[in-house]
């Protein structure tokens, strides 16, 4: 694998459309510092000093897809609340279309929102409703995969287990693609594990991965069985397993297990790491990315954001320079 390779798939990003579907999440954090304990409870009390609102989940990778060069169209649900206006503003500010956003008025906007202080995440609470979503929005959502895949280079499937990665739903978008040739990218969840099978690639951390396979440990042998058996069980191409700070681990077929390690110079917050490594996977193999390549491009990505405190993006500026460092 020559470097110069993989530069100039970043090149070719600007030239592929990613179709994402998946849970919409509204991401909010809440700054400040920490002088003193409260009085009430032995819990610190943060001094806000600013807020701020960004996209995460399924619009985490298209805000991802975008920051890198590409061009996205984004398939989802909001709630008719505030948190859903939020949303909508925000997606307009990072220029990616709302075509593709449905409302339920039955649910709320999926919410997170995390207090940090001294760059250290104190709590994190969620405002969500994972049943899931109706049939006629699942069925909305199938007719919106079914116009706009005639022109995306890849599909990404952003699951969050908030409902609207449905059965019936993960199994359209498998069938359409596989008409049309398009990879399908799933960053998973393992409650939905059986909804994958003969999908492109999965990208699960170690624990889903191990846990999807039923295994239990933490040690390498386990990871290696772990992936051999998901690969088989879900006939997929590939199944790419991220490790934290110990890189990732590829498993194609024929048994081929590629181990990549990290590029991470620190790790401050691996909030949103996940979706950088499928946005970067998916523009990598849509721009003709063999997978060993392709998943080389998202390790890099990866250890970029993970440097970063909050739901971050990588830009293909960063991504070219990271690569010249190596």
């Amino acid at each position: 694998m020559r470097i110069h390779d993989l530069h100039g798939y970043i090149k070719k990003f600007r030239s592929g459309t990613i179709l994402v579907v998946g849970d919409l999440i509204l991401d909010q954090y809440i700054w400040g510092p920490v002088s003193r304990i409260s009085p009430e409870a032995p819990v610190p009390v943060v001094n806000v000093s600013s807020e701020t609102l960004q996209l995460g989940g399924a619009a985490n990778v298209s805000n991802n897809i975008r920051a890198l060069g590409g061009r996205v169209d984004l398939c989802g649900v909001i709630g008719g609340d505030d948190a859903g206006r939020q949303f909508m503003n925000t997606l307009q500010r990072q220029g990616i279309g709302h075509d593709g956003i449905l409302t339920d008025r039955d649910r709320p906007t999926t919410r997170k929102t995390r207090v940090i202080a001294h760059n250290q995440q104190l709590v994190r609470f969620d405002v969500e409703r994972c049943h899931p979503i109706s049939g006629a929005l699942e069925a909305r959502l199938s007719r919106y995969v079914a116009a706009c895949i005639g022109s995306a280079k890849a599909v990404v499937v952003s699951d969050y287990a908030k409902g609207v990665v449905t059965p019936r739903l993960m199994s359209d978008i498998i069938d359409l693609a596989g008409r049309r040739g398009t990879p399908v990218i799933v960053d998973p969840k393992v409650t939905h594990i059986g909804r994958y099978k003969g999908v492109t690639v999965l990208t699960p951390n170690h624990l889903e991965a191990i846990q999807a396979a039923g295994l239990h440990g933490d040690d390498d042998a386990t990871l290696l069985e772990a992936g051999r058996q998901l690969h088989q069980r879900m006939g997929c191409q590939a199944v790419l397993i991220t490790r934290g700070e110990r890189g990732m681990s590829l498993f194609e077929e024929g048994g081929h297990v590629t181990h990549i390690p990290t590029v991470a110079q620190q790790v401050f917050d691996v909030t949103g790491a996940g979706d950088t490594v499928v946005a970067t996977l998916a523009l990598a193999l849509a721009a003709g990315a063999p997978m060993r390549h392709a998943a080389k491009l998202a390790n890099y990505a990866a250890g970029i954001v993970v440097g970063m405190i909050g739901t971050g993006t990588v830009t293909s500026a960063q991504l070219d320079e990271a690569l010249t460092r190596g």
